[in-house]
C-alpha cells in the first residue's frame, strides 16, 4: 500500500470509524452538484489588473506547484475569498 499523507490518513480513519454514510438520491444530488459546478466555473467576464511583477512571479510559482495555470489559480483564490472560504491569516 502506498504511503498516505495526513489528509488521506484522516479520511481513512474517519471511514474506519463508520462516520461515512451513503447519499440518498445520489443521481439527483450529482445532477444538482454538476449544475452548481457549471455555474461556478462559468467565466463570463474579463478584467485587466496591474500588479507588481514580484507578486505575479510568486503567484505563477505557487500555481506551478499546485499544477494549475496561473490565471486559473488567481480565479480560484478570488472565488474562495468572495465565498468566505479564504480568510486573512493571523
Amino acid at each position: 500500500m502506498a504511503k498516505l499523507d495526513k489528509k488521506e490518513k484522516a479520511i481513512l480513519k474517519s471511514y474506519e470509524k463508520g462516520e461515512w454514510r451513503s447519499v440518498r438520491n445520489l443521481k439527483s444530488k450529482l445532477k444538482d452538484y454538476k449544475m452548481y459546478a457549471r455555474a461556478t466555473l462559468k467565466k463570463d467576464k474579463r478584467i485587466n489588473i496591474r500588479i507588481p511583477s514580484q507578486d505575479l512571479e510568486g503567484i505563477q510559482r505557487i500555481a506551478i506547484e499546485e499544477g494549475l495555470p496561473y490565471q486559473t489559480f488567481i480565479t480560484s483564490i478570488l472565488h474562495k475569498y468572495v465565498t468566505g472560504r479564504l480568510r486573512k491569516a493571523g
